[in-house]
């Protein structure tokens, strides 16, 4: 190994400590990275997804599908963090743990920062404890998240997606939060100008949400689209 390949590299690895101390002066920020993949066909658009996120969308993009912002693998934070946040859930196999840190830091106005660079090599395995919790389990707890901390202070709001997503987001919904729904709307016009009529068994009466475009939709929306579809 060359010295003139030594010299960047040790003075990359001093700023990305030196941006890391910084952030953490204040000893209430989640501190992550940029990571690879390997093998590097693995998990590709999730890898994309997280890579690519700006500082700003590391809070805006908190509920997708993708669990949290920041990797766990890649985290930085100081013990005064994990004492504020109480630890982790240790209710056992099956519980995403990261996530439900995540958002009680988040709760507790924690910071979150990324180091712009490649800092981790994530294996990807078949075998991870990952894949053994239930998507369903992480949706609720997204759901109640967003009632609680996002819906809770809107007086109505607009689902982005008629289709079966959307609908699903729908039927997750407390009733509190359904009667909030103004519209769907969609750019697909074989929907638009229709109405959804969510069946309940056994009730009597259901509201009939009208489908309009997205050009007419108004603020605030609900977005259920995936981000990444190549």
């Amino acid at each position: 190994m060359t010295r003139g390949f030594i010299e960047p590299m040790k003075a990359s690895i001093h700023r990305c400590c030196h941006y890391i101390r910084q952030q953490m002066a204040d000893a209430c920020s989640i501190i992550g990275s940029n990571f690879e993949r390997l093998p590097k066909d693995s998990t590709v658009r999730f890898t994309r997804w997280a890579n690519s996120l700006k500082e700003e969308q590391l809070y805006r993009q908190i509920y997708t599908s993708h669990g949290p912002t920041l990797i766990m693998p890649t985290w930085f934070c100081d013990r005064k963090v994990f004492e504020r946040v109480g630890g982790f859930n240790e209710s056992g196999k099956g519980t995403p743990e990261d996530l439900i840190f995540f958002y009680r830091h988040l709760d507790h106005d924690g910071q979150l920062f990324k180091v712009p660079r490649c800092l981790l090599v994530y294996r990807y395995h078949p075998g991870a404890t990952t894949f053994s919790i239930d998507e369903k389990t992480i949706w609720n707890i997204r759901i109640k998240r967003l009632q609680e901390k996002v819906l809770i202070d809107w007086l109505s709001f607009t689902i982005w997606n008629a289709g079966k997503q959307g609908r699903h987001f729908y039927k997750s919904l407390e009733p509190l939060f359904q009667e909030k729904v103004a519209a769907f709307c969609d750019v697909d016009v074989k929907k638009v100008g229709k109405y959804y009529a969510p069946y309940e068994k056994g009730a009597k009466n259901y509201p009939k949400i009208p489908i309009i475009h997205f050009k007419d939709s108004t603020p605030p929306l609900i977005i259920c689209v995936k981000l990444v579809r190549t």
